[in-house]
């Protein structure tokens, strides 16, 4: 059941991302949102791909991809793999920005504290709930 409502949360943060870069003007704005969402969704696969593992530990990695991902583009391969094949742009970037970090830092808080959160209530309620 975890792993289903992680792919529909993925699917609906794809939507969200892909509205924003489609429909919302350029600005601070819509880069912040469309930051904040790529991590929702990163953190969103790594739970997906280990359901099982602690919320810090999968907010631990997808803030390791996201700031790889960042750094890569410090490098001239994203630039290259996009022009190759230009939807990778939306995964990979080409442009680097210090404040992107940040961006990604509060959607891996706000995503794997969510996580987190959830889980904690459902061990509670499980408690809870009589023996039958």
């Amino acid at each position: 059941m975890r792993r289903l409502v992680l792919a529909l949360a993925a699917v609906l943060t794809v939507a969200a991302g892909l509205a924003v870069h489609l429909l919302a003007p350029e600005s601070v704005v819509s880069d912040a949102a469309g930051d904040v969402l790529y991590a929702v969704l990163i953190v969103l696969l790594v739970a997906f791909l280990a359901p099982r593992a602690p919320w810090w530990a999968i907010g631990s990695v997808a803030l390791a991809w996201c700031v790889a991902v960042e750094l890569l583009q410090l490098t001239p391969l994203p630039a290259q793999w996009g022009s190759a094949f230009p939807p990778l742009l939306l995964v990979f970037g080409t442009t680097f920005s210090a404040a992107d970090l940040v961006f990604y830092a509060a959607g891996v808080a706000l995503a794997a504290g969510v996580d987190g959160a959830l889980r904690r209530a459902r061990r509670r309620r499980e408690e809870d709930a009589p023996i039958r």
